[in-house]
């Protein structure tokens, strides 16, 4: 398989001999709202073209609809007529905004030979977790391709440890920039919790994504890999792209 890190959440996977797109985050450049009252998100640009990045896209895959996650511009530029796969809790938004394809993941479904199993998120804790809502992670599984999970907006808890143990992934795809809410309550793993979660699957790739975007991210690209180096995880193991790099797995 291939993985194209685009920006934050949005990743172009090519999986199965298909392409999917995940959490579309496609605004330009400090257009939209500070998180934390730092500096407008997002922080930085795409790494190309919104026409690059959605060419040859067949499907779309949304972890929830966050504003980092499925903006306005994305909504606007992406084809209405995509199949869109998202969360129960967020189908009818979805469809009101235009899109007439879309499919909420209870449990699991098929896709074009892929198996899409939802999986549940902590976004926060406390007052923050309510703030947040619901949202999901998902595990996809294919004939001779590798088993991927893709964690979503969660800190490491029970849950995440448990889809590890069930599903065994090769490849677990991380938000690992240490958002904070509030009184400075996390929302999403930070390095300390990515490093555990590779302690945790020693076999697999973990994927860290959801860097260097967000005003209210507390964790960098350059963190994540001094922490991890330091804790003794291997390079092969911690793999953390920059926007638009492609990792051929």
């Amino acid at each position: 398989m291939k993985i194209q890190q685009i920006r934050n959440a949005t990743l172009k996977l090519t999986y199965a001999g298909k392409i999917l797109l995940t959490d579309p985050y496609l605004a330009e450049q400090h257009s939209m709202v500070s998180y934390r009252g730092d500096q407008w998100s997002p922080l930085v640009e795409l790494p190309f073209s919104i026409i690059d990045v959605l060419d040859g896209v067949e499907m779309i895959l949304v972890s929830h609809i966050h504003s980092d996650h499925f903006d306005k511009t994305a909504q606007k530029n992406l084809s209405k007529s995509l199949p869109l796969y998202c969360q129960p809790v967020d189908a009818s938004e979805i469809e009101k905004i235009g899109f007439y394809h879309v499919v909420p993941v209870h449990d699991s479904v098929c896709w074009e030979g892929i198996t899409i199993t939802r999986t549940e998120g902590r976004h926060g804790s406390g007052d923050v977790l309510k703030a947040m809502g619901e949202v999901s992670g998902y595990v996809l599984q294919a004939e001779n391709e590798p088993t991927v999970y893709w964690a979503g907006d969660t800190v490491l808890y029970d849950a995440v440890y448990n889809v590890i143990s069930e599903f065994k992934p090769d490849i677990i795809l991380t938000h690992s920039c240490g958002a904070i809410w509030g009184d400075n309550v996390p929302i999403i793993m930070n390095a300390k919790q990515t490093v555990s979660l590779c302690k945790t699957a020693p076999k697999a790739i973990v994927i860290a994504t959801h860097m260097g975007t967000v005003d209210h991210g507390t964790v960098t690209r350059e963190d994540l890999r001094a922490f991890a180096e330091k804790e003794g995880i291997p390079l092969r193991q911690l793999q953390i792209p920059e926007d638009g790099e492609i990792l051929n797995l």
